[in-house]
């Protein structure tokens, strides 16, 4: 290929919403770091006060309120839609809306834009300053599903478990491995997450005890919004399975280790995943995502006819996981991934999900798994990286930490870099409440 063509190659990614010389005349999405640039303009609802939830945009450091644009005439689209307390209602309405909107609000944010730049009054009140708003659930998640599809986290934890030399069962090759997860316990960022109590069956007692988890730990992940539903008994091809989804988020699947070693034989996770889900409150679109398109890892065996697709299916997002002690100033980094590493992609997830007929909803979940890299500061999970708590990590205020304590603050973020800008998923934290009391 010559250096002519892979340029008109790499330029095919962009589009009118995408092109990196885009800037806008909110001044504050012009830095270079900044997660909200023009380019990305992520959904989520937000209110201010006492006022109603509505639906928002992000653009550098302030929120775009479509609810008011929409309601001045500047924005063209279904009535209503926007003075919701949810984005299902505008999800619902389809591709072709989603890429039309996006379109016009980004050419109202353009530099040279005078229909919203120029209004002051309506400026005003349509920007609102990120510091002075709640961000709330984005989606109502009518179910939600987990998958184990990072080859080097599935592989670190078989051979903490059984043999290091079959620590991949025979089936996680073949299939995009999940479980059915709580979608009532989704929770936007920021939400407080209490320890969770259950069993658990110490190596040198005969039967189980009743308490606190003593194992909490981290799942660094990602999540996909269905957009687009399917009907009860019709698959989605897995060639087709990107254009049902509507974006991404930040996920911690948060997990009791202890209660789950016990509980999930014969049929896997149970009260050790479904306390607590985090997500983080801004919607990544596919569209905004499409400029950092990259090829997922090789796959052996080849998979099954329903499970291929041709081109690129991988995302180069950079992700990170920090931890930060009750009262203390600093965080320190327990690991830095990246979503490409991914083994088995969103689009197989979403028909292999569906193969057997099942039906999805607007505003499903999905979350990828924990993420981890090839490296032992790319590991997305402290039961990993502590080798399930025999090797303690040091933070830098000179604490170990095997698994997480009370009052420890988690954070994850993610962002694509792009040339002069980034496309960010902004942050998702969960702090850790102490065990309700059970007698």
């Amino acid at each position: 290929m010559t250096a002519a063509s892979k340029e008109n190659e790499s330029m095919a990614k962009f589009d009118s919403t995408t092109a990196p010389s885009l800037k806008s005349w909110v001044e504050s999405a012009n830095a270079a770091d900044c997660e909200f640039p023009i380019q990305s303009l992520p959904y989520g609802v937000f209110k201010t006060g006492d006022s109603a939830p509505r639906v928002g945009v992000a653009i550098g450091d302030r929120i775009l309120d479509l609810a008011v644009l929409a309601e001045a005439g500047l924005l063209k689209c279904e009535a209503g839609v926007f003075a919701q307390p949810r984005l299902n209602d505008f999800i619902a309405l389809g591709r072709t809306v989603w890429r039309g909107v996006r379109e016009q609000i980004s050419a109202l944010l353009s530099h040279e834009n005078q229909a919203l730049q120029g209004n002051a009054g309506l400026r005003e009140k349509a920007l609102v300053a990120q510091a002075d708003a709640s961000m709330l659930l984005p989606v109502e998640v009518p179910g939600y599903t987990d998958f184990y599809s990072s080859k080097e986290h599935a592989t670190n934890v078989g051979a903490l478990f059984r043999d290091p030399k079959n620590a991949l069962l025979p089936n996680w090759s073949e299939l995009p491995i999940g479980y059915n997860g709580r979608a009532s316990s989704v929770i936007v960022s920021g939400t407080p997450v209490r320890r969770p109590n259950g069993q658990i069956k110490l190596p040198d007692q005969e039967r189980p005890i009743f308490g606190a988890c003593r194992k909490l730990d981290i799942e660094l992940e990602t999540g996909f919004i269905v957009g687009v539903p399917n009907a009860l008994g019709e698959p989605i091809p897995c060639e087709e399975a990107e254009q049902h989804i509507f974006g991404m988020v930040l996920l911690n699947d948060w997990s009791a280790r202890d209660l789950q070693a016990w509980e999930y034989v014969p049929l896997g996770p149970f009260n050790a995943k479904t306390f607590a889900t985090s997500i983080s409150p801004w919607i990544v679109t596919m569209d905004a995502l499409e400029p950092f398109r990259t090829a997922q890892p090789a796959q052996s065996p080849e998979p099954l006819p329903y499970l291929r697709h041709a081109g690129e299916h991988a995302f180069d997002i950079q992700l990170e996981a920090l931890l930060k002690p009750q009262g203390k100033a600093e965080a320190t980094t327990l690991a830095h991934t990246n979503f490409k590493y991914m083994y088995w992609s969103m689009a197989q997830q979403l028909a292999h999900h569906t193969v057997s007929g099942c039906n999805t909803r607007v505003g499903d979940l999905m979350g990828s798994g924990t993420l981890s890299g090839p490296t032992r500061d790319s590991l997305g999970a402290l039961l990993e990286a502590t080798l399930n708590g025999r090797e303690p990590i040091t933070l830098k205020t000179g604490e170990q930490r095997t698994f997480i304590e009370d009052g420890d603050e988690l954070t994850l973020r993610g962002w694509c870099q792009g040339a002069g800008y980034r496309v960010g998923f902004g942050v998702c934290t969960g702090t850790i409440l102490p065990a309700h009391l059970v007698k």
